[in-house]
């Protein structure tokens, strides 16, 4: 969805049509007034540090370019729909037309030729899309195992989409290419993973052999109350694991904490947690670049005594 704080849009067409020359649009670049985010398309002030909101820019000013219909798809609809792009290049706008076309890749653009039903196309913001189903499949078909989990698991875990509609979608892309690996990651997906973070963990805890026995956790006193919630258990171990991320810890604000609030209140659900008897284990964004240390970490903790 687009961003109503995102930069004002300004094409060049547009501009030329009001009566301005490209001398002028040139002066207020260079005055910093407007930045050129391609050719023929500019926003007002600077280009959106964030990804995600440059990429949404792009692809407003890419479809009010093309010269034939095309419906956004991949990366970009998933972008439009709101999903996480993990270790996913956002430089080119990505494009289905239905077949009589063809395939092309130019500088912003990726044009990809499939067959496409009419209720596999939805508008967002007045951009025909993919539909959030036949976004994840595509995805899934075309991106790394672990890259398309975590789209995958996004868009469950927001309601965008049934797992049982994923599972029915495959038999209709059976024996294209890459429709195994979008089995793999359909099967795999799984909603109540919360953050790019937690769906990393999944893949690369499950790719070590360490896969937990429950996601999203309720440690219970012996009286049965609950003593939180954590991202992770292996219930025959007796250990809990939690990813640790800043997004994380500013969801759980209320209103008057700060973060320093939040650090404590976790700290002490950690105490009373180890206090019933179970072993917590911690990490974070950078230990999950390291696979094989974050892998004998995690083992470690299991294999210790309680």
């Amino acid at each position: 969805m687009a961003d109503p704080l995102e930069p004002s849009l300004h094409l060049r067409r547009d501009a030329v049509l009001d009566g301005w020359s490209d001398d002028e649009l040139g002066r207020l670049v260079r005055a910093g007034e407007l930045d050129r985010l391609r050719r023929g398309a500019y926003v007002a002030g600077a280009l959106p540090a964030d990804a995600a909101a440059a990429h949404r820019l792009l692809v407003r000013a890419t479809v009010a370019g093309l010269r034939r219909p095309a419906v956004v798809s991949h990366q970009s609809a998933a972008v439009l729909h709101g999903l996480p792009i993990w270790d996913v290049q956002l430089n080119r706008v990505h494009v289905t037309r239905r077949p009589r076309a063809w395939n092309d890749v130019s500088g912003v653009l990726h044009v990809h030729v499939a067959r496409l039903r009419d209720d596999e196309i939805v508008e967002v913001d007045g951009i025909e899309v993919t539909a959030p189903v036949r976004t994840a499949l595509d995805l899934a078909r075309s991106l790394p195992h672990e890259a398309a989990v975590v789209a995958l698991d996004a868009a469950l875990h927001a309601g965008l989409l049934a797992h049982s509609d994923l599972r029915v979608r495959l038999f209709d892309i059976a024996g294209s290419p890459g429709s195994r690996s979008a089995a793999r990651a359909v099967a795999f997906a799984d909603g109540r993973s919360e953050s790019v973070g937690e769906s990393r963990s999944r893949v690369l805890l499950h790719r070590w052999g360490l896969a937990p026995s429950a996601l999203q956790f309720q440690v219970r006193r012996d009286d049965g109350t609950v003593l939180g919630r954590t991202d992770f258990a292996w219930e025959d171990r007796r250990v809990v694991g939690e990813f640790d991320g800043r997004i994380k810890y500013g969801r759980l604000l209320r209103p008057g904490q700060d973060a320093g609030d939040v650090v404590f209140e976790e700290k002490r659900r950690e105490d009373a947690i180890r206090d019933e008897g179970w072993g917590v284990i911690r990490w974070a964004w950078d230990e999950l670049g390291v696979p094989h240390r974050f892998a004998n970490r995690v083992r470690r903790s299991l294999e210790r005594p309680r």
